[in-house]
């Protein structure tokens, strides 16, 4: 069932959606080559307590750990551990928390250092891709749009991999609602978008091919060709005529710039749609 949030829930749901950005943000300050994923959970987790707020992935069907951080070919859902960071590595790190019953949920992939160009175009039109994908966010629309877009501006222009085994996702009261936002889609098909509908869209596109492979802690999700993959989400609430981003990168991208471990690269359609 298709849950459809007031007006009043949605500013709610955009506070713990503003939370996930500041502590990104507060995350990204701190990342460089030799700090391991599992110190960076430990932040996250005392950041989230500390603003009175719960981690949402903490014993989500029984997952270990605050946040999941993916380096390079990891997919998402990849496990904090003591493995340091390296130069030329790229990272994703993924947030859920629970403010006042609400939850919001995104991520964000940073480069440490200054990969491979290569490296750097995938991120690139990555986030380009979430920004196509949420203008089609609009009441009247269906989830076929917003899949359609992602696509079209990865695969079909840049011979990306569209992962096709996860998807977005419905958000409120649960991490996980109806309707799935798929990265992939026809236009017209899906589930019809109405106004107030709250939605992650989450692009996960790999450089070579879309196949993957899950390890056997039954949560790290890999590329089955070792090359890198990228993700990239925002929180959206469907409205008409232009979908309203809850979450925002702003501070997360100030922190970026101003870490000179971060390779920084803005792009206008950011600029242009971020609220």
């Amino acid at each position: 069932m298709i849950i459809v949030k007031t007006n009043d829930q949605v500013e709610l749901m955009r506070k713990s959606a503003l939370l996930v950005s500041q502590t990104l943000a507060t995350i990204a300050a701190d990342l460089k080559p030799g700090v391991t994923t599992l110190s960076i959970d430990k932040k996250i987790g005392e950041y989230i307590h500390d603003h009175k707020a719960i981690p949402s992935f903490l014993n989500y069907h029984g997952y270990p750990f605050n946040s999941c951080i993916s380096v390079n070919d990891v997919v998402v859902h990849g496990f904090p551990n003591t493995r340091e960071l390296r130069e030329n590595d790229i990272v994703t790190i993924d947030i859920g928390v629970i403010l006042d019953g609400w939850h919001g949920d995104h991520a964000y992939t940073f480069a440490i250092g200054e990969p491979a160009r290569e490296v750097l175009s995938l991120i690139r039109i990555t986030k380009e891709s979430l920004y196509k994908g949420i203008e089609k966010a609009v009441a009247g629309n269906r989830t076929g749009d917003i899949g359609f877009a992602i696509q079209e501006h990865t695969e079909r222009k840049h011979g990306y991999g569209v992962v096709r085994e996860l998807v977005g996702h419905g958000l409120g009261r649960s991490l996980h609602e109806d309707p799935q936002v798929p990265n992939y889609g026809k236009r017209g098909s899906g589930a019809k978008l109405r106004e107030g509908i709250v939605i992650a869209i989450e692009p996960m596109i790999n450089m070579g091919k879309k196949d993957v492979y899950t390890e056997a802690d039954g949560w790290t999700v890999r590329t089955l060709d070792g090359k890198p993959s990228v993700h990239f989400e925002h929180d959206v609430c469907v409205r008409k005529g232009k979908a309203d981003i809850l979450s925002n990168y702003a501070p997360i991208e100030a922190a970026e710039e101003k870490n000179p471990y971060l390779y920084f690269a803005n792009t206008a359609v950011t600029a242009d749609t971020q609220q």
